[in-house]
């Protein structure tokens, strides 16, 4: 199995007239982009390699190896940029990364069998779990919110949830 990779940020466009880019950055802090150095694609090419970079406001701009004039950033733009999962600190121990939900089971309070988590989307309006259902049939979505997921035990290999009405 190939190695989970990261989002830690996205291009945002160009930033003046001499090749430097605009990275929205997704990590605490935003400088990490830089420390990381190579970034991916999500399939796991090779994306932007940064070479200096300082903060912006929402993130960083850089000057990276693949980019050297404005309409090479500016054709970047929107760019989803991953590192390995291993490439990330370890989280403290009531923390997690979201990826690390990916394959969780799923289960009731009263433990009884929901499903296992098959992705984690973020539309707009916060995170949502997709439950791969364990009677099969189509996915559904559960809300990441502290009401609809009271207990995240990654040691367990398991979530508590409750299961919305709406939810055959």
């Amino acid at each position: 199995m190939a190695e989970a990779l990261i989002q830690v940020g996205r291009v945002a466009g160009a930033f003046g007239v001499r090749g430097e880019v605009r990275l929205s950055a997704y990590t605490e802090d935003p400088l990490a982009l830089v420390s990381y150095r190579t970034l991916l694609r999500q399939d796991g090419s090779l994306g932007l390699t940064i070479t200096q970079g300082r903060p912006a406001k929402g993130g960083l701009v850089c000057r990276c190896l693949e980019i050297e004039t404005k309409e090479q950033a500016d054709a970047l733009r929107g760019l989803r940029l991953f590192v390995p999962r291993a490439s990330l600190p370890e989280p403290d121990e009531d923390e997690f990364y979201l990826t690390d939900l990916v394959g969780l089971r799923v289960e009731t309070p009263e433990g009884a069998p929901l499903g296992a988590i098959k992705s984690v989307q973020d539309f707009g309006a916060g995170d949502i779990l997709e439950i791969t259902p364990a009677e099969g049939g189509p996915t559904w979505y559960l809300p990441f919110t502290r009401e609809a997921v009271p207990q995240v035990l990654i040691g367990e290999g398991r979530v508590v949830a409750i299961k919305p009405e709406e939810v055959e």
